[in-house]
């Protein structure tokens, strides 16, 4: 009998983990756009490597979107190495949750296209 149950509790665990993680990875909070100059772009972390971003939305810089980048996702992350420095377009997904290993934010660039300033555009 209290074998039976120690099964089950564990069952019960490891299918509420592999339920959460499911939820984290696969579920969205919002998704959007968000404009401005790629004023940084880096890899970094100690022990988790992690790319992450920050977007200058404000004339003087005083208001900045960071962002982060799954390693899988190499062709954002060359064209955000690509586009740093310059006005860009950067489409993202809010998570619910992040973890060490994914990034430092729950917002996570899933492309990225280069805008015209509306700053220098007359």
């Amino acid at each position: 009998m209290l074998r039976k149950i120690g099964i089950y509790f564990v069952i019960v665990v490891v299918v509420l983990t592999a339920l959460f993680f499911t939820i984290a990875y696969y579920a969205t909070y919002s998704e959007g756009d968000r404009t401005g100059e790629l004023i940084k772009f880096s890899n970094k972390g100690y022990i988790f490597k992690t790319w992450e971003g920050e977007l200058s939305q404000g004339l003087s810089g005083n208001k900045i979107f960071t962002f982060s980048v799954l390693d899988n996702d190499e062709e954002v992350i060359n064209d955000l190495k690509k586009l740093q420095g310059q006005y860009v377009k950067v489409t993202y997904i809010e998570r619910y949750k992040t973890f060490p290993w994914w990034g430092d934010t729950k917002y996570f660039a899933i492309k990225v296209v280069k805008e015209k300033s509306p700053i220098f555009n007359k």
